[in-house]
């Protein structure tokens, strides 16, 4: 039996992780650029059997904005800094969401941390594509728990990003010589996340996930390219929240 397609919106580094994985379970994937016509695709692949969002964080909104509404009940979404509010003011219902807990780089193979978390219709349809590149992923129980999971992840990445500017280490160093910046960082990206999902944050559990991320690849370097424009939107956000965040603005003032 033939299966159904999948559409990839964004064929970067990630994006052509998943439409691999996605060729080898054997549905036939249609990519999508940012000179593709989806109204037209969409015409031609009214019913596909996932349609998912792998592009850059800039463009996740504006991406978000054309999707057809032919493709609502098929919308899945991976990206970094991902929370329920990035999804919550368009059309389409219920997406499949994925927590992103491998790196894939230029003329490099994936790199997994640790199992991503999913959740959503197509969450099985993404763990089993997953598997077929040994990059292990596992669904979650609820809309709350991946919530959860889509935090933990920010504050891994916010806090290991942005005290890099300080450390420029890895994270294993920074966990055991630079404990105190790292929990100052830490504690305000977490006022921040609060403020953007609307309630406070179980921060033990945020921590421990913080920490299997450390775990998971002690030598994952802290400081990538994307550093000073993650602690440029968190500072924005915090003006926004009007909060004071101290730590977070004497790194910025630093650079």
């Amino acid at each position: 039996m033939i299966k159904k397609p999948v559409i990839v919106i964004g064929l970067g580094e990630m994006g052509s992780v998943f439409a691999r994985a996605i060729l080898k379970l054997g549905h036939p994937v249609y990519p999508a650029n940012r000179n593709t016509d989806l109204n037209e695709l969409a015409q031609a692949i009214p019913d596909p059997e996932m349609v998912l969002v792998a592009v850059g964080e800039k463009d996740l909104q504006p991406a978000l904005k054309q999707l057809p509404s032919e493709w609502n009940n098929t919308i899945a979404l991976l990206q970094n800094e991902l929370l329920p509010r990035d999804w919550q003011d368009h059309p389409f219902s219920d997406p499949t969401v994925i927590s992103v807990w491998f790196e894939k780089k230029k003329g490099q193979d994936s790199k997994v941390l640790i199992s991503s978390p999913c959740f959503g219709p197509k969450a099985t349809l993404l763990v089993e594509a997953l598997a077929t590149l040994d990059i292990p992923a596992h669904v979650v129980a609820s809309a709350e728990e991946m919530e959860n999971e889509l935090l933990i992840k920010n504050v891994y990445i916010l806090t290991t990003n942005i005290s890099g500017l300080v450390t420029k280490g890895n994270v294993e160093d920074l966990w055991n010589n630079h404990y105190d910046l790292a929990m100052e960082v830490a504690s305000e990206v977490m006022d921040i996340q609060a403020t953007l999902v609307g309630h406070e944050l179980d921060r033990e559990k945020m921590i421990a996930g913080f920490k299997k991320g450390i775990d998971g690849d002690p030598e994952h370097m802290c400081m990538g390219r994307s550093a000073p424009a993650r602690l440029q939107r968190a500072l924005e956000m915090a003006d926004a929240a009007g909060l004071a965040v101290p730590k977070l603005r004497e790194i910025s003032n630093g650079f």
